[in-house]
């Protein structure tokens, strides 16, 4: 494989919505220098947003490559909040 490009990988994970407990399955597609070799690919943890069909919470789920699931929890915005005017 040329330097720089990495392997890709096809998932299908399964977890619990964190509001509504109901199952929620996604297959992602993962790929690039992360995934090059094992050792990378034991210590990367990857982040993705999944609405849960049920409830319509949005989960953050976050995994290893290898498919193991590391954390599911709710997704937080970080909008600023608006500044009052002075006028």
């Amino acid at each position: 494989m040329p330097n720089g490009v990495g392997q890709e990988t096809c998932l299908t994970l399964d977890f619990d919505c964190c509001r509504c407990g109901g199952p929620v399955s996604v297959t992602v597609q993962c790929h690039g220098k992360g995934l090059s070799s094992e050792t990378d690919t034991e210590t990367t943890v990857v982040s993705t947003s999944v609405p849960c069909p049920g409830c319509g919470q949005i989960n953050q789920l976050f995994f290893e490559p290898a498919g193991v699931i590391r954390a599911v929890k709710p997704y937080r915005c970080f909008r600023p909040l608006p500044v009052p005017s002075v006028n």
